[in-house]
């Protein structure tokens, strides 16, 4: 059984803020539009509110027109948030989350068309029978790309399987499973939760698959929450996640459950603080980059140039499916190395950045089960 991970950044439709030439454009953004958003669900705007509201608002170029921004859109369906008099500034009429049916949403745009086929030429070169796809937009999305690019390349697959998650940008984790690896069933834990609201920035689902011999491996398919904004709260969401991801995992080892995966897009790097309940003490899920018969490129990282710093996904497997290793690696080819993509071989099509299939290598693992 081949069991991967790829986080494809979108097959057809991207927020448009996160389709930009480079990260650090769109980060401040996204920050901004997570901190409107979250005080926009304040159920009493104050004067201070009001005034963060306003500035907000103009960062995302919506001080003049509902939908000026060029990457944002403010929806007001029902009441008023904003009021813009012909003269003076623009001012928060609510008074209140109850006083007004609307959101920010962020603008969204076509996924270039190379990259897309470069999303499926490093899905067909992979050849995973069981692969967790994370950032895709919807099951729908799933189902139209293995139709339309997937199946005429020969790689075709039995199910697609995607549960929308908490994450309005539609970046949703999901399986593609091969014919005789059939799902057999599926828990979310979208609406797990603490004293500070939902756990997971999308989802932690937990997949069941029966291989061909008639075992059954679980695969938890994870995104954990991303560096945007404050270093301390996005550290310390992280954390929690992967404290709720390690509490589930001992649980279904506690109900016998051995072969079990834990794979994904976990946004940092293994020696951190945040992954601790994943990777340190006590923990015994062992990530397939350390296997003796993980081959690697001489490149420690996943993401963008493959750095130390930049090893963001990952398969963790527990120790019944990490005696079962036959072989690992990492798949670069579908990522631009580099200002001009020249550190690592890529596939002749990508002539610029825009044609990469993503800015994440896929990782797989090769089990005797």
């Amino acid at each position: 059984m081949r069991l991967a991970s790829f986080n494809v950044e979108n097959l057809f439709r991207r927020v448009r803020v996160m389709n930009t030439g480079s990260w650090s454009e769109g980060a401040p953004i996204l920050a901004e539009f997570a901190q409107l958003n979250a005080r926009l669900q304040k159920p009493v705007y104050t004067a201070a509110d009001k005034t963060r509201i306003v500035a907000g608002l103009k960062a995302l170029g919506l001080g003049k027109k509902d939908d000026g921004g060029e990457y944002a859109i403010l929806r007001q369906n029902r009441g008023h948030l904003i009021k813009r008099p012909k003269s003076g500034p623009m001012e928060v009429v609510a008074s209140g989350r109850g006083s007004w049916i609307g959101w920010v949403e962020l603008k969204e745009e076509a996924v270039d068309e190379t990259a897309t086929r470069m999303t499926a030429k490093v899905i067909d070169d992979v050849n995973a029978d069981v692969l967790a796809v994370i950032e895709a937009e919807d099951r729908i999305a799933l189902l139209k790309f293995h139709d339309e690019l997937l199946e005429p390349l020969n790689a075709r697959y039995r199910s697609a399987m995607l549960v929308d998650g908490n994450d309005e940008r539609g970046i949703d984790v999901g399986l593609y499973t091969k014919t005789h690896y059939p799902i057999e069933s599926i828990v979310s834990h979208v609406d797990d939760s603490n004293g500070h609201g939902r756990i997971f920035s999308r989802d932690c689902p937990e997949y069941r698959v029966r291989t061909p011999g008639g075992a059954t491996v679980l695969v938890l398919v994870n995104h954990l929450k991303s560096k945007i904004g404050s270093p301390a709260t996005s550290n310390a969401r992280r954390k929690e996640q992967a404290k709720r991801v390690r509490q589930i995992y001992e649980q279904r080892r506690a109900e016998g459950v051995s072969r079990i995966a834990v794979v994904g897009d976990f946004n940092d790097v293994p020696a951190s603080d945040p992954l601790k309940p994943l990777l340190g003490a006590g923990s015994d899920l062992r990530d397939v980059f350390t296997h003796p018969k993980f081959v690697g490129d001489g490149r420690p990282g996943t993401f963008g140039n493959g750095t130390a710093s930049q090893k963001f996904d990952y398969v963790l497997l527990s120790p019944a499916l990490w005696n079962k290793v036959t072989s690992a690696t990492v798949h670069r080819k579908g990522v631009w190395g580099g200002t001009n993509g020249t550190l690592f071989p890529h596939y002749p099509e990508m002539t610029e950045p825009v044609h990469a299939a993503s800015d994440h290598a896929a990782v797989s693992v090769d089990l005797a089960v």
